[in-house]
């Protein structure tokens, strides 16, 4: 293991220790968001070992899943320590989530991939799979709300957070069983859905092993020194006047940068396979396991939530699924694919600064 590997997140994670007993000046906000950038590299390349070691997809399942997981954490931990004034957090958050990934990170893999390599190729059946299990969660999680009438605008009575929950859990392993065990084949690369053995020889089970625990390491660094430096990006938006919800595509952004670099580089090196599973499953991932836990913690703690999405973000993600569905159509993908993805994420981040 290179000496950089283990280094960069166990310094991450000491000076994130040391932001809980100093103040945060500007030099110590200037080496977190060094060590931020670090760990996500770190991140990175422990997942690839990992994933490597495992196999596809459940390397990609891997990292996808350690960093929805936190991403939970850190939802939750604000939603607590803001009370009323941020109940719209987890839907924001959520939203933002979806429309980077399916919109942003996509776009780019799309654009690199068509770049370097003209055409790409990619498994329709596990493709369709999670955009059809992705509509229908964002549908009943974030859509819905907005057009019953049970409760107030934009959100759900009790019972009606519940069957969500539930639906979006259940929806979520059954794509992860599906993803992992009876129709893995649908996200393995085309040439290596008949020949799994095409891949040098993995990295040792220690190996593996010490790269899952650094990975883990890693992963709640750049949770945690994002939660730390969370206050100053605040006051940014605020000096800037921005709307609210910018905080939490902020929040979605830091906490997407390790699997925005690994998809794309996955794209780079003409494993577009690879970029769509952790694209799609993490974008499953934020709905699948988020919304459960979320509701949770508002029913048991009386937290409220507002998960109905306005007009102007239901039309953004209406147009994020449409297109998505259409370049998903053929399983061939090339640059004007990934300019047409990446203009819809230039619109959502602009709408979000000037709604």
């Amino acid at each position: 293991m290179p000496l950089w590997a283990w280094l960069v997140p166990v310094s991450a994670a000491m000076l994130l220790g040391a932001t809980f007993f100093l103040n945060l000046g500007a030099a110590l906000v200037a080496g977190c968001a060094l060590a931020l950038i670090g760990a996500v590299i770190a991140a990175v390349h422990h997942a690839e070992v990992v994933a490597h070691r495992v196999g596809e997809p459940f390397g990609t399942l891997v990292l996808a899943v350690a960093i929805t997981v936190i991403e939970v954490a850190l939802i939750v931990s604000v939603m607590l320590a803001g009370g009323p004034d941020k109940a719209t957090l987890p839907r924001d958050t959520i939203y933002a989530a979806v429309m980077i990934i399916t919109t942003g990170v996509v776009g780019i893999c799309l654009l690199v991939g068509g770049l370097h390599h003209h055409e790409q190729s990619f498994r329709l059946e596990g493709a369709n799979s999670a955009l059809a299990a992705l509509v229908a969660l964002a549908g009943l999680s974030l859509v819905m709300p907005s057009y019953t009438t049970s409760s107030s605008a934009g959100t759900y009575t009790v019972s009606q957070l519940v069957f969500v929950a539930v639906s979006s859990l259940l929806l979520w392993g059954v794509f992860v069983f599906v993803q992992t065990v009876r129709h893995r084949d649908y996200f393995l690369p085309p040439a290596q859905a008949a020949n799994e053995d095409v891949h040098a020889a993995p990295p040792p089970v220690g190996q593996a092993w010490a790269s899952f625990g650094l990975l883990l390491v890693a992963l709640v660094s750049v949770v945690g020194l994002a939660k730390q430096l969370s206050p100053t990006i605040e006051s940014a938006i605020s000096v800037m006047g921005a709307p609210k919800a910018v905080i939490g595509i902020a929040i979605a952004l830091l906490v997407l940068l390790p699997e925005t670099w690994a998809a794309v580089r996955a794209a780079r090196a003409d494993r577009l396979q690879t970029s769509m599973n952790l694209a799609l499953g993490s974008a499953l991932a934020s709905i699948g396991l988020t919304i459960p836990v979320v509701v949770v913690a508002s029913v048991l703690l009386d937290l409220p939530l507002v998960l109905g999405l306005e007009a102007k973000d239901m039309v953004m993600l209406a147009l994020a699924c449409l297109v998505s569905t259409i370049t998903l159509a053929t399983g061939r993908t090339n640059l004007m694919q990934g300019a047409v993805h990446l203009v819809l994420f230039a619109a959502f981040l602009f709408l979000a600064l000037v709604p």
